[in-house]
């Protein structure tokens, strides 16, 4: 299987829902070509280098995955119809260079991902000792 990473950038327009279903169903695109998702990083509302679509914002997000050949035209046939999806480009990782890169973007990625996990948990009871101590 050969790696593989696509980022692709999301109208800003969409809601928060909105941009979770379209990444959902890129995903799904993957699972279904029997693509192995490794990881993904959703770096967020970022500004463009240019306007695309009249869009000077877009969400990003980049995928991680090791599959066929054959998984690409499928996943790029999807990101072409698809509408509020504005740019994308996908990257193939083939010699050993690249796939210790790819090995490291991947660890960042799912580093990133349970750091944004945990976060949230640990700010909760910051909150409430703070809370609690104005009260008081």
């Amino acid at each position: 299987m050969t790696c593989y990473e696509t980022l692709f950038v999301v109208k800003p327009t969409l809601t928060d829902e909105e941009t979770a279903a379209q990444i959902a169903k890129i995903k799904d695109v993957l699972a279904q070509e029997g693509a192995e998702l490794v990881a993904t990083n959703d770096m967020g509302m970022r500004k463009l280098a240019y306007a695309v679509e009249k869009h000077n914002r877009g969400y990003y997000t980049v995928l991680f995955y090791k599959g066929e050949g054959t998984v690409i035209n499928e996943l790029e046939r999807n990101l072409k119809i698809n509408e509020d999806v504005i740019k994308f480009l996908t990257v193939k990782y083939t010699k050993n260079k690249e796939l210790a890169q790819f090995d490291k973007l991947v660890a960042q990625a799912n580093k990133n991902a349970e750091t944004a996990k945990a976060a949230p948990v640990e700010e909760a009871p910051a909150e409430t000792a703070a809370a609690e101590s104005t009260e008081a």
